[in-house]
């Protein structure tokens, strides 16, 4: 969960809908996961 703290529109005062929220919880995973593999491949 620290990774995610980076990213601002993860706070939830900023997302009313639980839709978009979980949206883009899922997008900062993705990114934080796509940032570790290139990381430990190369």
């Amino acid at each position: 969960m620290s990774w995610l703290s980076g990213y601002r529109r993860l706070s939830p005062r900023y997302e009313r809908n639980p839709r978009n929220y979980l949206a883009f919880l899922g997008l900062a995973a993705t990114l934080c996961c796509y940032n570790r593999l290139v990381r430990l491949t190369t």
